[in-house]
């Protein structure tokens, strides 16, 4: 199993995502500016997580990201095997044991079978929620941001005052008055 950067800034994502909670759905600019990773590359990284159905997208003002079910059904393993490829299989230059007889990688292969298990076993305990609760703990701030709902209302115009006469007959009899 080959963990990279690439799991690392999904691990991350998804748990700003999941302190947001359900303020709505969380741009990837705002993830982008958050925790200085490209957008381009988070694009890459939503669309394996969207085509795993861990986040759901919304499309249009206002849209973005959000978790597809609930915090705790998913895991630390859920995430990282949406975005590696190699993650379950073991690698791939992994060979069968018979290919391996009497090579030195064949006498520790056992060792490292197991220890990539226990790894496994080890992410696939971890939730999203208690990444999102100890990152709580540790003080982090979820910024207030103001909701963005479809179509936008244009301001009021203000009332215009004027002291003009507002007919032709008001101005004569200004100019009338006047004399």
């Amino acid at each position: 199993m080959r963990l990279s950067t690439k799991s690392r800034f999904a691990v991350t994502a998804m748990i700003d995502i999941a302190l947001q909670g359900n303020a709505g759905p969380i741009s990837l600019a705002d993830i982008s500016t958050r925790h200085q990773i490209s957008v381009s590359y988070l694009e890459q990284l939503f669309s394996k997580l969207r085509h795993s159905g861990l986040v759901e997208s919304t499309r249009g003002p206002g849209g973005g990201y959000s978790l597809s079910r609930a915090s705790e059904t998913i895991s630390v393993a859920d995430i990282i095997g949406a975005v590696e490829s190699e993650f379950h299989k073991g690698g791939k230059d992994a060979k069968p044991l018979a290919d391996q007889h009497g090579s030195s990688e064949a006498m520790t292969q056992e060792l490292w079978a197991t220890l990539n298990t226990k790894m496994v076993e080890h992410m696939q305990s971890i939730s999203l929620r208690q990444l999102a609760s100890e990152q709580r703990a540790k003080g982090i701030k979820i910024a207030a941001r103001p909701v963005k709902r479809g179509v936008y209302s244009a301001p009021k115009p203000k009332q215009v005052q004027t002291t003009a006469p507002n007919s032709v007959f008001a101005l004569g009899r200004s100019l009338l008055g006047s004399h």
